[in-house]
């Protein structure tokens, strides 16, 4: 076929005008707009951030700065009330009795709630939903009322222990004295927290692909070697959650000790925990100043051994 030609005196289609190049100055107004955009979504945010977090800790920074004498009022003295903390024999007291909770309730608490989040993900517990739910329950009940619960049945003249007691003539030890009262705290938070820890593990378990499962099945590997090889890994990120959760609360204990100190007014003192401690401070002894300094040290101490941690679990993943 042959091509039509353009008739004489015909004049050619006109191109249609080229897109206008956008300026400078419209590139970066709407650079501009974009930028914007991002912050006026983070803003709000961002101020709650700081009225609530930033601020408060700027501001008990600054009380930690100064001292108010009976004579001289306030006056700046620099790192002297974090001189005399680390030199405190009572705040180091408190610390080393936390630090022991932490070591001994924490893997106690994991390890259960570990258990109790395999068997519920096993898919052979009857009764599993009802079973998760009541595990969690206790989470739900105020740490105000599950003390109160827990301290009337450990009181050996009007609680269970003492109805105990009473009915088989027998005398049981007393879970409020200054020996035993650090492991009836711990029985009271593991029975709140172990639920909530296991819903943490729970969830990882519910994320991992049912092939693999399969697959291990039909290699031949029993139960246990699926938990070993298969589960337990799966686990590791959400143990390390739970882990630095658990470093955090057991390192602010405040209101179970708060509470029992009147129902054990001799086993638990006023510098029973470094919270407490901070707490009796300001409000008994009106130091603002140093109580400040205490609240300061605990979080960077706490800041610093759950940053490590962590640092330690991702090194372990890698």
């Amino acid at each position: 076929m042959v091509a039509a030609l353009p008739q004489a005196g015909a004049r050619p289609a006109a191109r249609p005008p080229a897109p206008a190049r956008p300026t400078a100055s419209g590139q970066r107004s709407r650079a501009g707009r974009r930028s914007w955009t991002g912050w006026q979504f983070v803003g709000p945010f961002m101020a709650v951030f700081a009225l609530v977090f930033l601020a408060p800790i700027g501001y008990s920074i600054h009380l930690s700065l100064y001292r108010t004498r009976l004579i001289g009022g306030t006056s700046f003295v620099g790192a002297d009330n974090y001189t005399e903390a680390f030199g405190d024999a009572q705040f180091w007291s408190s610390f080393a009795r936390v630090a022991a909770f932490l070591a001994v309730q924490v893997p106690i608490m994991l390890f259960l709630a570990l258990l109790l989040a395999l068997a519920v993900d096993s898919g052979r517990l009857y009764g599993s939903s009802f079973f998760r739910i009541a595990v969690f329950l206790p989470y739900a009940v105020p740490a105000v009322v599950a003390t109160l619960l827990w301290g009337f049945m450990y009181g050996t003249r009007f609680g269970l222990v003492g109805n105990l007691n009473d009915a088989f003539g027998i005398t049981l030890p007393d879970p409020l004295s200054p020996d035993l009262v650090l492991a009836s705290i711990g029985n009271i938070v593991t029975w709140q927290f172990v639920g909530y820890n296991m819903l943490i593990l729970y969830s990882a378990l519910r994320t991992v692909d049912p092939a693999l499962y399969e697959a291990a099945e039909i290699d031949g590997a029993g139960q246990l070697r699926i938990v070993r090889a298969i589960k337990l890994p799966a686990l590791r990120g959400a143990l390390i959650i739970a882990t630095i959760f658990s470093i955090i609360g057991s390192f602010q204990l405040f209101n179970e000790p708060s509470i029992l100190k009147n129902l054990a007014p001799n086993a638990i003192t006023s510098d029973f925990t470094p919270n407490l401690y901070a707490f009796s401070l300001s409000f008994a002894g009106q130091q603002f100043n140093y109580a400040a300094t205490i609240a300061i040290v605990m979080g960077v101490i706490t800041m610093v051994i759950a940053y490590a941690v962590q640092l330690r679990g991702m090194r372990k993943e890698l």
